[in-house]
């Protein structure tokens, strides 16, 4: 994922609500949205090259997501896959901080990331360029490709726009809706990570449409209080253009 919006325990009726887009190669072979042949209580997209995922959920109310941390000059091409790490939670039966904790010293030989992971009773949160677990308490977050919260225009926009789902909508095709937005934000507020101005630019929309790379599918997940879960994705060719839907209940 390049973008992950979500609300823990910010209102009555929700446990988790997510809203996120994965902004990736268009050449890399990926799978949409389904229950896995080889592990059927998970429900994910699955990244084709190496078998991991950038988000999913369990029938039994696990949720993970991981997003990379921008960091070229520091990449690693012959470092592990990281989505590798959200997978392997989803089908582990161990604690959130436990699962963190066990990493360990292995968190360095990945590239840069910022993982979540979840269960019935907590959230947690950890990035390798930070080295520290956090319990997260209620609230509204955004997450990006850097710390968790950091002050990126596209991150403090979409906080605000699920803030305002949260109060006014609470439909999850809104969640899918106020992903798309295509607008870059102004240079003066644009943060430098390392890539070009005009990759600033690109990557500073919370929807990236352009020849390549942009994003490859919008992610909306809600999980109620009393453990029903909602799942849509909406895929995306390469000119930006809308390239199929799918949706997912499981009951609590």
């Amino acid at each position: 994922m390049c973008l992950i919006l979500f609300a823990y325990r910010a209102h009555p009726a929700y446990r988790l609500v997510v809203a996120a887009n994965r902004d990736e190669w268009f050449r890399r072979p990926t799978a949409p949205a389904a229950f896995w042949a080889d592990a059927p209580e998970i429900l994910a997209g699955r990244d084709l090259e190496q078998g991991g995922t950038w988000l999913g959920v369990t029938k039994h109310g696990r949720f993970a997501a991981i997003t990379n941390f921008r960091d070229p000059g520091n990449h690693r091409a012959d470092a592990p896959s990281r989505g590798r790490l959200v997978s392997a939670f989803l089908r582990a039966a161990i604690a959130p901080t436990a699962y963190l904790e066990q990493l360990g010293p292995d968190a360095s030989a990945y590239n840069g990331f910022s993982l979540l992971v979840g269960d019935r009773t907590s959230l947690a949160y950890f990035s390798n360029r930070e080295g520290r677990i956090r319990d997260l308490e209620p609230g509204i977050y955004g997450l990006s490709n850097h710390l968790l919260d950091v002050q990126w225009p596209k991150v403090q926009l979409g906080k605000r726009r699920l803030a305002a789902w949260l109060h006014d909508d609470r439909r999850p095709e809104a969640l899918l809706a106020l992903l798309d937005d295509t607008r870059a934000a102004p240079d003066a507020a644009l943060p430098r990570t390392g890539v070009s101005l005009e990759w600033e630019r690109r990557l500073s929309s919370l929807r990236i449409v352009g020849e390549g790379y942009g994003t490859r599918s919008s992610t909306a997940l809600v999980i109620g209080s009393a453990g029903e879960i909602r799942f849509a994705e909406r895929s995306f060719g390469e000119d930006g253009a809308e390239s199929g839907v799918a949706q997912f209940s499981i009951a609590g």
